[in-house]
C-alpha cells in the first residue's frame, strides 16, 4: 500500500501478483537455520546469497549457493579470511570480526568474485589516527559504508579488496547505521547502483558509481557515489525501504530497469534507469506452503521481508530475510511453527511481465 505518495512523475500501480515460496532446505532436508539471507544473484551455476551479521553463527561470513529450481542448498563457502592488503587497511578490525554484509553482485571484472556492501558497524571500534582523519567525511554514518571484494580461491573465500563509500553531503543521507545500503545491482556499462533504505527525510534513495577494473587498487581514499536521479516514489509518512535489487533489459536496445523490492510494502518497483518513465509498482502477495493435511496447502504470509532480488532469464527470483520480531506472525498452523522459529527463508519466483515496462 502506498502512503500518500507524490513525485514529479507519479508511479503507475498494477494489479497484485501472487507468488508461492519454497522453503530453502539443507542437505539433511531440514529448513535452513537462521541464515538472515541478504541479497541474491544469479549466475550459470545457481543462486548466490550472503548472510548478514545477525544470522546464526554457523552461517555468518558465508556465501550460500542455491539450486535455482528447488531453492535447496548446493554448497556453502566460507567463513571468509582477509587478504594481506585488507589486513593492512583501516577496516581490518571490522571485517575480521562480524561485518554486517548486505547485498551481493557478481564482480564485473573478475571470475569467481563478488561485491558485497556493509551496513551496520555500530558495535565496531571507531576509527582512530590517520584512518579517522581520512574517512571522517562519510556523508552518512560515523563508520563508513564499505564496498567489499570477495574472491573464491579453490574452496576458500578471501576478502581481497575494500573501499569506503562517501555520499555527497547535499544528498542528506543521514546517520542511520541499520537503515543504510541494502541493495546492489550492476548495469551493462559497469555502473554500480546502490539502494539506500532511507535518508534524512525518511525516503528510499538510489545512488550510483562507475566502476573500473582498478577500483580496489586504491584503499586510502573514498569511493564517491552520486544520486542516480531516478523517478523514485516520495512518501509523506511511514517507512518504505528498498532492499534487494537487480537490473532487467527487455531487449538489447534497452537501457535497463531497476527491479527493487520494497520490503515493508510487499511491493516490486520497476524503475526506469533513464528516468524518462514513471516507476511501476506491483503489489505482491506472498504465500507459503504446508505439507500438513490439517493446514492450508498454500497460505498467505503475514510478513515475508524480501531482501534479495535476482533476474534469471524471464523469471524474477526473490528471497526473504526473516524479520525476527515479526516472523512468527506467519504461524497459522502449529506444524509450521518450527520453520518460523528456525528463521528459515523461502525462495519465490514469478514471471517477468512485459506490462511492467512503459513503452517509450
Amino acid at each position: 500500500m502506498i502512503w500518500s505518495c507524490s513525485s514529479a512523475q507519479p508511479p503507475r500501480v498494477l494489479e497484485a501478483v501472487e507468488t508461492t515460496g519454497q522453503w530453502v532446505l539443507e542437505e539433511s532436508g531440514e529448513t535452513m537455520l537462521d541464515p538472515q539471507t541478504s541479497g541474491l544473484i544469479n549466475d550459470e551455476v545457481g543462486l548466490w546469497t550472503i548472510s548478514d551479521r545477525s544470522a546464526d553463527k554457523s552461517q555468518i561470513q558465508q556465501l550460500h549457493l542455491l539450486d535455482r529450481d528447488s531453492g535447496a542448498i548446493i554448497k556453502r563457502y566460507g567463513p571468509m579470511r582477509l587478504s594481506a592488503k585488507v589486513i593492512n587497511s583501516c577496516f581490518a578490525t571490522y571485517l575480521g570480526d562480524n561485518p554486517d554484509y548486505e547485498a551481493i553482485v557478481l564482480h564485473p571484472f573478475k571470475r569467481n568474485a563478488w561485491l558485497l556492501v556493509t551496513e551496520d558497524a555500530t558495535n565496531s571500534p571507531i576509527l582512530s589516527g590517520k584512518c579517522a582523519d581520512d574517512f571522517a567525511k562519510t556523508g552518512s554514518t560515523e563508520y563508513p559504508t564499505l564496498l567489499v571484494e570477495v574472491t573464491k580461491q579453490d574452496e576458500e573465500l578471501i576478502v581481497s579488496g575494500v573501499r569506503a563509500i562517501q555520499f555527497p553531503h547535499e544528498a542528506q543521507v543521514g546517520d542511520f547505521p541499520n537503515d543504510g545500503i541494502e541493495g546492489l545491482s550492476i548495469a551493462k556499462d559497469n555502473t554500480l547502483y546502490l539502494g539506500l533504505e532511507k535518508d534524512n527525510a525518511g525516503q528510499p534513495r538510489v545512488f550510483k558509481v562507475a566502476l573500473s577494473a582498478d577500483v580496489f587498487e586504491q584503499t586510502e581514499r573514498f569511493l564517491q557515489v552520486e544520486d542516480a536521479q531516478l523517478n523514485m516514489p516520495v512518501f509523506s509518512q511511514g517507512n518504505h525501504p528498498i532492499n534487494g535489487m537487480d537490473i532487467y533489459y527487455p531487449d538489447d536496445a534497452s537501457d535497463g530497469y531497476l527491479l527493487a523490492a520494497a520490503r515493508n510494502d510487499n511491493e516490486l518497483w520497476v524503475i526506469d534507469l533513464t528516468a524518462q518513465q514513471p516507476t511501476t509498482i506491483i503489489p505482491l502477495v506472498f504465500l507459503a506452503q504446508s505439507d500438513d493435511a490439517q493446514c492450508a496447502t498454500n497460505y498467505k504470509m503475514d510478513n515475508a521481508s524480501i531482501e534479495g532480488v535476482a533476474v534469471a532469464d524471464q523469471q524474477l527470483i526473490l528471497i526473504n530475510d526473516p524479520w525476527k520480531v515479526n516472523y512468527l506472525k506467519n504461524v497459522t498452523c502449529e506444524s509450521q511453527r518450527e520453520k518460523y522459529e528456525r528463521m528459515s527463508p523461502l525462495i519465490f519466483s514469478l514471471p517477468i511481465d512485459s506490462n511492467w515496462f512503459v513503452k517509450r
